[in-house]
């Protein structure tokens, strides 16, 4: 079994992940703005989604485009 603290880790990591998800939700919404926001979160926001768009074009895509057509 795990460590608690690791258990911990791993709740906090996927607990910001919701805090980021309703963020960008309300800022859909036009509820708030990212400029409504402290400066250090902005750019703590806007650091996290590069790297999971960096880290997104580096996944494997089992779905995208190629020269042989649709094959599912």
């Amino acid at each position: 079994m795990a460590p608690p603290h690791n258990e911990f880790d791993r709740l906090d990591a996927d607990f910001v992940r919701v805090l980021e998800d309703v963020i960008e939700t309300l800022m859909a919404r036009n509820v708030i703005a990212i400029t409504d926001l402290p400066e250090n979160a902005q750019a703590k926001l806007f650091a996290r989604k590069s790297f999971r768009e960096r880290r997104h074009r580096h996944a494997l895509n089992l779905f995208r485009e190629s020269d042989f057509g649709d094959v599912i």
